[in-house]
């Protein structure tokens, strides 16, 4: 199968530091390659894939730091739109910024929704696009716009060899961590409440936006003492699992629907449990009791903090293994495509080379006669 995968291009491809969105798409490009699929991606060409770039900028909007970011989204647009009858299928991670042009591809387009709808404005824009095919990537997800066409449900997926297991903390200072984004949705407030009500000490290992840097310096740089609260900024992969293999737990006080939450995957996956609050996805990631504890509000997260241990790390890992790995990701994307196709056994390409060698043909014949 030929396959399109158009990502965002605010980070590369993978990203260097935080980016969810393009961690899937890095890790679809490889697997789906290793199946023997033909992929091609659109994404900045700052990425470092091993698939054919399509490059619409140089490198990813973060780093260009422009004014008209629309404009660079629509240069995509136009490159998909350009060589969208080369694929089988196209397979959108940008979401709202590729669908105006439907109507223009060659091919059929099938979207991931990797944001939440909590502004009213983008639920209401993507109602104009309702019957177009979706993919979430939790169940919840749906809630917040339920009119969509969705056609499955896949959740995002990790490579498990990355994140090196282990059976308990190896430090001589016992922490808890907080690995994403600085913002008050993703609850740092909550994450350092925590901390100091229960005496533990906190890691936090994280990006702030630009939209969040007053969040950061009114209501967390203050607390931040290095000492109990400790900030380190943003962490590769490397460094991510070593704080994650040696937590207690992960604090994911979200609040915000969060549609998945990968950091929680990466985090059970090295045996580490996490504490989170009842919002959106969570109950889809954590078994409460058993991977982690969900409360209702943080007054009850925090009592949780006394019942850690009880959490059987192998089990953590298992959970992820069995549930977000990245194979299994890819596996249910290639059955959306194929839903999607109704062809499972026959390239698209190949109809595609056929109808036009037919129609080749019977030009001949009318020429002959």
């Amino acid at each position: 199968m030929k396959i399109l995968q158009v990502a965002p291009l605010w980070e590369d491809v993978p990203p260097k530091m935080y980016g969810g969105t393009e961690l899937i798409v890095h890790i679809l490009c490889k697997e789906l390659t290793k199946k023997g699929h033909d992929v091609t991606l659109i994404a900045s060409k700052s990425s470092e894939v091993s698939v054919k770039l399509e490059a619409p900028i140089k490198k990813n909007l973060r780093e260009m730091n422009s004014i008209m970011p629309g404009f660079y989204e629509n240069l995509s647009a136009a490159r998909v739109i350009e060589i969208s009858n080369d694929f089988d299928i196209i397979h959108n991670h940008c979401g709202l910024s590729l669908l105006p042009f439907h109507k223009s591809l060659k091919s059929p387009m099938v979207t991931t929704l990797h944001g939440s709808f909590i502004i009213e404005e983008e639920v209401e824009t993507y109602k104009y696009f309702k019957n177009l095919p979706y993919v979430s990537i939790s169940d919840s997800q749906r809630e917040g716009n339920k009119e969509l066409n969705y056609v499955s449900t896949v959740y995002n997926g990790i490579v498990i060899e990355n994140f090196e297991f282990q059976e308990k903390p190896n430090v001589q200072e016992p922490y808890l961590a907080f690995l994403g984004r600085i913002s008050p949705e993703k609850g740092m407030h909550h994450a350092i409440r925590l901390a100091k009500e229960t005496g533990q000490k906190l890691i936090i290992a994280a990006k702030i936006d630009k939209v969040d840097i007053e969040y950061y310096e009114t209501q967390i740089k203050p607390q931040i003492d290095n000492k109990q609260i400790v900030y380190i900024g943003e962490v590769g992969l490397q460094n991510k699992v070593e704080l994650l293999k040696n937590a207690r737990a992960l604090i994911h006080a979200v609040t915000w629907p969060e549609p998945f939450g990968l950091t929680m995957a990466e985090s059970m996956a090295c045996g580490t449990p996490v504490l989170a609050l009842n919002m959106g996805s969570i109950p889809e990631v954590i078994v409460d009791g058993i991977t982690g504890y969900i409360e209702e509000n943080v007054d009850d997260l925090i009592k949780r903090v006394a019942d850690i241990d009880k959490i059987d790390r192998f089990v953590c890992r298992k959970h992820v293994e069995d549930n977000f790995s990245d194979r299994r990701m890819v596996e249910n994307y290639l059955e959306t495509y194929y839903k999607l196709l109704e062809t499972p056994k026959i390239s698209i390409m190949s109809l595609k080379k056929e109808i036009k060698l037919q129609d080749n043909l019977q030009i001949k014949k009318q020429k002959e006669i």
